[in-house]
């Protein structure tokens, strides 16, 4: 786990930022150094601007960070992501590091931007971001909603149902849910199995196979 002299002082500061700019800005800190992907948040402030709490689990970044090189992660600020239900967040995820570079938390901003959205062009200069215009990348409430959010995006990237889903498609799909760590989520190895209507023994060749 994050050390307590660490955890304390993020606690502190997220605190400190949720106060000085209200309600709508959340802040979360993951804890990574334990490589669980069931409860990484340790920490969070205006909790009901994603609907998660202390305990729950990652974001979709949270679990990349998880399956990637750590020490190759770089902070990203002022990206747009989504809820479930639909309001748009202005984020940044400030990633924390221990003496060799590699990340073992991560510290993340989300500031409800729908009702600035609506005076967009009085606003621009603050809500604007760096990147280029994407659809916002939707922030699961925990790790099961993330894994079907996930099922969902390797569907779309294949472009058409299971049931029309050739073997290629099957291993597309499934090598993209490794990509994205989503097998690194208790038990979802059962779950896109059965999703695919295939085994574990051939979600696991899949798994491996050449795309």
């Amino acid at each position: 786990m994050l050390n307590a002299t660490t955890l304390a002082f993020l606690r502190q500061l997220a605190r400190g930022i949720a106060e000085q700019f209200g309600p709508n800005c959340e802040v979360v800190v993951h804890d990574l150094s334990d490589n669980s992907v069931d409860h990484t948040v340790v920490a969070i402030e205006n909790g009901h601007v994603t609907h998660r709490k202390l305990g729950d689990g990652p974001s979709h970044i949270v679990l990349e960070a998880l399956h990637g090189d750590r020490s190759a992660l770089r902070d990203q600020i002022g990206y747009l992501t989504k809820t479930k239900d639909g309001r748009i967040l202005k984020s940044s995820t400030i990633y924390i590091r221990d003496e060799n570079g590699d990340a073992v938390g991560i510290f993340s901003i989300n500031f409800d931007i729908t009702g600035l959205l609506m005076v967009e062009s009085a606003l621009k200069p603050i809500v604007s971001t760096a990147a280029p215009e994407k659809e916002p990348e939707r922030i699961s409430q925990n790790v099961n909603e993330l894994l079907d959010e996930l099922i969902s995006q390797s569907v779309r990237l294949v472009g058409k149902p299971v049931a029309l889903m050739t073997k290629d498609d099957k291993v597309k799909a499934i090598q993209f849910l490794n990509d994205t760590g989503a097998f690194l989520i208790t038990k979802s190895g059962d779950k896109v199995s059965k999703y695919f209507g295939i085994s574990k023994y051939t979600l696991y060749s899949y798994i491996d196979a050449k795309a």
